[in-house]
């Protein structure tokens, strides 16, 4: 057992790993490598895609089967393809219509850390919540702390309502069930983290995750990666978002309409989004349906760097969700002095802050009143440049990745004397 100075070793797991967006991946990489810069030990286990590590940081692939490869959607894996009791968990959950990978991401995990007590101190679940977690806790007997980013129940509620149809919702039901799951190991873990007060509350709602087993440790941004680049010229007309899955949650949909009324007499304007476009999603759909084709572009698999030049790049930075239990890509559109029109879902109003002071506010899921921020906001110069600049400030006063792991080093401490 850890002593409360000693260097700890950590096993970090992730069920996905998204490098550039997606928040699992960014969340992964940022703190395993603050983590080791502060002089402890972390192996990072992960299903694919792998978050893209720091050198000092082990990677353990957990793959699964691929079911939801972005070539070959939904693929049924052949018969050959089954090696491990987890490859026919992921199978069986996904013929049953669920999203397979969470629990069968954790079986995997049990089955490669459950003789490897003596390496670890302390086991740190990213957000998979699967049966398997919990068993390593239970069963193998190493102790385990979660992240819960949001509870994915909200994701749940939001797709629901935005079904179009009863086939539709009874289909999204049987896909979230996963979901179940997630509270039950929730419920069951001893002490658990999340990343904002908005997320605390939801956690306590949905999870029925006991208020004193939970704490809040905000994630982090590199204010030196991300930041202002005086060589590069804003373009006028430049919106950028992020959008790291097609899921209703992102709103991304009603930034599509947005830019649609507002291109009527700004013709100029460009949205670049910083994802991999699903062909025949809602987005793509969407895109199509309104004549974007040529005003929207889609970039993926390219380097921090570049993305810090594509903020650098944009006028407006923005963040069209309906729920975010924190935004990765908002504090990084800040830390570059981007000024950012955000919703007020979930925790954004937390994150960005007051409304005109470091952040332009409205009201989630109304393409009018986005539409109308933005006019507002391009019409503004000295605005752009004040919002931009104070938004850098709260970012370099408030998030690092250091500080987050400190506290979360804490945390992992904490947890281990509850066992002592």
């Amino acid at each position: 057992m850890a002593t409360d100075d000693r260097p700890l070793r950590i096993a970090l797991l992730t069920y996905r790993g998204k490098p550039h967006v997606g928040g699992q991946g960014i969340y992964v990489r940022h703190l395993a490598k603050a983590l080791v810069d502060l002089g402890h030990h972390v192996e990072v286990f992960s299903g694919q895609p792998h978050p893209e590590v720091d050198e000092r940081v082990v990677l353990h692939p957990l793959d699964s089967l691929d079911i939801y490869n972005e070539h070959f959607p939904m693929r049924m894996p052949g018969v050959w393809e089954l090696k491990s009791l987890a490859d026919v968990v992921e199978v069986g959950a996904f013929s049953l219509g669920t999203f397979p990978e969470p629990l069968a991401f954790s079986v995997r995990a049990y089955q490669a850390l459950k003789d490897r007590r003596d390496d670890f101190d302390i086991i740190h679940d990213n957000q998979s919540l699967g049966y398997g977690v919990l068993a390593l806790e239970k069963v193998a007997r190493i102790p385990v702390i979660a992240t819960i980013h949001h509870p994915i129940t909200v994701d749940r509620k939001l797709e629901m309502a935005h079904a179009s149809s009863l086939y539709k919702r009874l289909t999204l039901s049987r896909w979230y069930g996963f979901t179940r799951m997630q509270t039950e190991v929730a419920r069951r873990l001893k002490r658990v983290i999340t990343v904002s007060a908005n997320s605390f509350e939801d956690i306590a709602r949905d999870h029925k995750v006991p208020r004193d087993r939970m704490h809040i440790v905000p994630v982090g941004v590199d204010p030196q990666l991300f930041t202002p680049l005086p060589e590069v010229d804003r373009r006028p007309g430049h919106l950028i978002t992020t959008a790291s899955a097609d899921v209703a949650m992102k709103g991304l949909s009603y930034l599509l309409e947005a830019l649609a009324k507002l291109r009527v007499e700004r013709p100029e304007l460009h949205l670049t989004v910083i994802g991999r476009k699903k062909e025949g999603g809602r987005s793509a759909e969407t895109i199509d349906r309104l004549g974007l084709t040529d005003h929207v572009e889609f970039v993926t698999g390219v380097t921090d760097r570049r993305i810090v030049e594509l903020y650098n790049e944009a006028q407006l930075a923005v963040v069209p969700s309906l729920y975010e239990g924190f935004s990765l890509p908002a504090i990084e559109a800040m830390s570059c002095g981007t000024p950012v029109v955000a919703t007020t879902g979930g925790a954004l109003p937390e994150v960005v802050g007051p409304d005109g002071e470091t952040a332009l506010l409205v009201e989630p899921g109304d393409s009018e009143a986005l539409a109308a921020k933005i006019a507002w906001a391009l019409d503004r110069p000295d605005l752009r440049e004040t919002v931009g600049a104070a938004g850098r400030t709260r970012v370099e006063s408030q998030w690092s990745w250091h500080n987050t792991a400190r506290r979360t080093v804490e945390q992992y401490r904490a947890r281990l004397a509850e066992d002592r």
